[in-house]
């Protein structure tokens, strides 16, 4: 993150590729949003706003060793949250901000004889999968460069779109959103894994934690229904959407 500071106390703050400029503290409109609401950012917010919630700022690769954590699959569950998933061997998986490919190259075996997108937006974390998939000597996995509000997929191809821990760090929810929709198949799901913003038990930082009222609020206006509300994990939600 880079901050630059000027006598008229105008702030641009660079966090990985998202842009947001600050005035005394205040996060300016950019004339390309209409459906955001901007004021002051809190700590690890940008001051952006969508439908009352605060959009946080994308975890960096500076914090890639984290989502590697030896301690993760205790933790979350994630060998619960994957063999939860069911697909057919030819199945096609979108994993939407994969990271370093910790869920991706797990989902790959589900998959054998289809394919996994790893989608990422920041160039670092595309090295990290890219390296990843060379030492797996994986055949099914195809590393994706996205924009903040573009996934660059083909459209109609995707059975599963997974965002683990992501959608509280879209820059641009809706546009993301509506390429996702794009990109799914007429039956295709969207699955969402946040950290459960009500259950104050849950470690977390505020801004990268959501209730399920919230996602429920912004993927409804975006033309999709919740259809299933997996509670069996111990920090996070598991909620299947599909196009309304």
């Amino acid at each position: 993150m880079k901050k630059v500071v000027t006598n008229a106390l105008i702030i641009v703050v660079v966090c990985c590729t998202q842009c947001i400029t600050f005035q005394n503290g205040i996060a300016q409109k950019n004339n390309t949003d209409s459906v955001y609401t901007y004021g002051t950012a809190s700590p690890g917010g940008t001051g952006k706003f969508y439908l009352g919630r605060e959009i946080a700022h994308v975890m960096g690769p500076s914090n890639a060793a984290w989502l590697d954590r030896s301690s993760r699959p205790q933790e979350e569950h994630t060998q619960l949250a994957i063999d939860s998933i069911k697909l057919p061997p030819t199945g096609v998986i979108a994993d939407i901000g994969a990271g370093t490919g910790y869920y991706t190259f797990k989902l790959a075996p589900k998959v054998p004889k289809g394919k996994v997108y790893a989608v990422e937006i920041q160039d670092e974390m595309i090295a990290a999968l890219n390296k990843r998939k060379k030492e797996f000597s994986n055949t099914n996995v195809e590393v994706i460069k996205g924009t903040t509000t573009f996934v660059n997929l083909p459209e109609n191809s995707i059975d599963l779109a997974i965002m683990v821990d992501v959608y509280h760090e879209l820059e641009y929810p809706v546009e993301t959103l509506a390429s996702i929709k794009k990109s799914l198949k007429k039956d295709g799901v969207l699955l969402l894994i946040e950290y459960k913003g009500e259950d104050p038990a849950v470690a977390i930082k505020p801004l990268h934690k959501t209730t399920v009222e919230q996602l429920n609020k912004e993927l409804e206006a975006n033309g999709f229904k919740l259809t299933y509300d997996g509670e069996f994990l111990p920090l996070q939600h598991f909620l299947l959407y599909k196009k309304a």
